[in-house]
């Protein structure tokens, strides 16, 4: 950074200047870390000298906070994947449930929303469909910030709700699906063909907001890819094109990872079934009554806080599968 040419390539010089930020965290976090055991260690000795008790549950109390920022730091060490450190596209689509899962969506899309905040993210809705009622039949999230494909791929699958429906009159339990879908914004181009003849473009005005200009122009773009069944859309970019262009990345990005995942496969032998949006395919189940409860079904790490988790406290569980993946 201190060579006198540095800034002459301003993509590069910003790229390496943000590594250059991440990294110093990294190592003041590393620091910090180590000051804490040393305090900790201190307590254990006075503890040992004076055999006072009075102390335990404050040290007890650090200890877990302690031991909470050594694993969040250890599990960072895990993300290594060639895409982990990427930006991500999420995106959601309400299954079985109807109107209820419309409104599932809307409040998974506020808990993704919560979760960035929290860790100093930026986040861009690319593209949404709204319910007939409430909620989104589909909604797409470009998720900005340091490693945020990394924890996200953890969310990709099916996320069961149940919970008294409060668009049931009689009150009654109902449970409701969406599937989540994670994808990294890969910037540069992906050496990946995609055919004229295999994909269609639509174009439709875009529903958000951005002033007279994007709702008098067919500015969104939706491009479906007839090998897959792949479709994707985008309607925040300025132009038709600047939306044709992010699209057809985003569609690279999942034929990558579908290629990848396929090789994966069959060097182990194995082939991946896909799973619909409903009952016995969910990785994570949400239960807000008869009682509060939170499981995830790769892992089994669970919150009986469900109203923290959707307030954007998932790291517990992103966490524990990064942990579960290392180990498999």
């Amino acid at each position: 950074m201190e060579d006198p040419g540095f800034w002459d390539d301003m993509e590069k010089a910003t790229a390496i200047t943000q590594e250059c930020k991440y990294l110093k965290s990294i190592v003041e976090r590393f620091e910090n870390l180590k000051s804490e055991r040393d305090d900790l260690l201190e307590m254990v000795d006075i503890y040992d000298s004076e055999g006072d008790a009075s102390e335990l549950p404050e040290f007890e109390r650090q200890f877990a906070q302690f031991e909470e920022k050594y694993e969040s730091l250890r599990i960072e060490t895990l993300l290594s994947g060639e895409y982990d450190s990427e930006n991500a596209i999420l995106t959601l689509h309400a299954g079985a449930g109807g109107t209820e899962s419309c409104d599932w969506a809307s409040m998974l899309c506020r808990m993704y929303q919560r979760w960035a905040e929290k860790k100093g993210f930026s986040v861009e809705m690319i593209d949404f469909l709204e319910g007939d009622e409430a909620g989104y039949k589909s909604v797409t999230l470009q998720i900005n910030g340091e490693n945020a494909y990394g924890y996200l791929k953890s969310e990709h699958g099916v996320h069961r709700l149940v919970r008294i429906s409060p668009f049931n009159a009689a009150g009654k339990r109902q449970t409701s699906f969406v599937s989540c879908d994670v994808i990294p914004d890969i910037e540069k181009d992906i050496d990946i063909e995609v055919k004229d003849d295999e994909i269609r473009i639509d174009t439709y005005r875009s529903s958000g907001a951005g002033g007279q200009h994007i709702n008098k122009t067919s500015s969104a773009i939706r491009i479906t890819h007839f090998p897959t069944g792949i479709v994707v859309t985008c309607q925040n970019e300025r132009s038709q094109l600047q939306n044709k262009n992010k699209a057809m990345q985003m569609l690279k990005a999942k034929l990558l990872l579908i290629k990848e995942e396929e090789d994966r496969a069959r060097e182990a032998g194995i082939r991946g079934d896909e799973k619909e949006i409903g009952w016995g395919s969910q990785i994570r189940s949400y239960v807000l009554q008869p009682y509060t409860m939170v499981k995830d079904h790769r892992t089994n790490a669970e919150s009986g806080n469900a109203q923290s988790v959707l307030d954007g406290d998932i790291d517990k569980f992103i966490n524990a599968y990064l942990a579960w993946m290392s180990q498999n």
